[in-house]
C-alpha cells in the first residue's frame, strides 16, 4: 500500500481553535445554512431564537414578531431572559418557529429543553434544531460545560419522545472529509462544494431536525408513537 501524505495536516493541533471561524463560514454552519435555508418558508410569524436574530433576518418569511431567548440578561438582543432547561422557561403556546441552533450539546438537561420548547410552541409550530454529531469542546463552554454529541439514531428517537414520530424529520449532513476538515478548523472554502455536499450517513457532521408540535387527531397519533 503506497504511503499517505498528511502534508500541512500531519498535525497535532488544530489549523483554527475556533471551527474555521477566523478563516470563513465553518463547515458545520455550512450546513446549517442550507438546512435553514431549504426550510426558510417555515420562519415565519412570531419567531424564537437563541442570542440574537441572525438566522430569523437570514432566512425569516413573514416574520411578524421575532424575540431572542438567552440567560444572559446583559444581552443587548434579549427579549425573553430564561434558562432553557428550567420548567416553565418560555411563555406557552406562543410561537410559530423556534429556532434552535447547536445549543443543546451545552444544556445537560437537553430533554427539559425540549419538552420547554415543545410547550413554548402554538399548535401546528416548528422547532428547527441542529445538534453535533462531531465537534472539537467548545471553548467559551469549556471542559465542563460541553456535555453531548447526538448521532442521528439518538437524535431521532429523543425528539420522537418529545414531539412524537410522525412529528419528526431528521436530515443529517456531513462525509469523512468534512468530518475530518471540521475537527482540524478547516473552513467551509477550504473544500469543494462537491466535497461539502456529499453525504456518508457513516460519518455524520450534524443532525438537523423538523420537528412540528401537532394538532387535533394529529397530536394523538403522534403522542402513541412518541416512544
Amino acid at each position: 500500500m503506497p504511503s499517505l501524505s498528511w502534508g500541512e495536516l500531519r498535525r497535532t493541533t488544530p489549523v483554527s481553535e475556533y471551527w474555521g471561524l477566523d478563516r470563513g463560514i465553518p463547515i458545520d454552519r455550512y450546513y446549517i445554512h442550507a438546512f435553514l435555508h431549504d426550510h426558510r418558508h417555515l420562519v415565519a410569524g412570531h419567531v424564537l431564537e437563541v442570542k440574537d436574530r441572525l438566522y430569523s433576518t437570514i432566512f425569516g418569511h413573514d416574520v411578524a414578531t421575532s424575540d431572542v431567548v438567552d440567560i444572559d440578561k446583559d444581552n443587548p438582543d434579549v427579549t425573553l431572559v430564561a434558562d432553557l432547561a428550567r420548567d416553565g422557561a418560555l411563555p406557552a403556546n406562543t410561537f410559530d418557529c423556534f429556532i434552535l441552533t447547536q445549543t443543546l450539546h451545552i444544556i445537560y438537561d437537553f430533554r427539559r429543553v425540549l419538552a420547554n420548547a415543545y410547550a413554548a410552541l402554538r399548535p401546528n409550530g416548528v422547532l428547527l434544531a441542529t445538534v453535533p454529531c462531531v465537534s472539537r469542546i467548545a471553548p467559551e463552554a469549556g471542559l465542563n460545560s460541553d456535555f453531548w454529541r447526538f448521532m442521528p439514531a439518538a437524535t431521532n428517537r429523543v425528539f420522537a419522545e418529545e414531539f412524537g414520530a410522525p412529528a419528526v424529520t431528521l436530515h443529517v449532513y456531513g462525509n469523512v472529509l468534512s468530518s475530518v476538515g471540521f475537527l482540524y478548523g478547516l473552513a467551509a472554502c477550504d473544500l469543494h462544494r462537491e466535497e461539502l455536499d456529499a453525504l456518508d450517513p457513516y460519518f455524520p457532521v450534524i443532525s438537523c431536525v423538523v420537528a412540528r408540535k401537532l394538532s387535533g387527531p394529529d397530536a394523538r397519533a403522534a403522542a402513541s408513537a412518541g416512544g
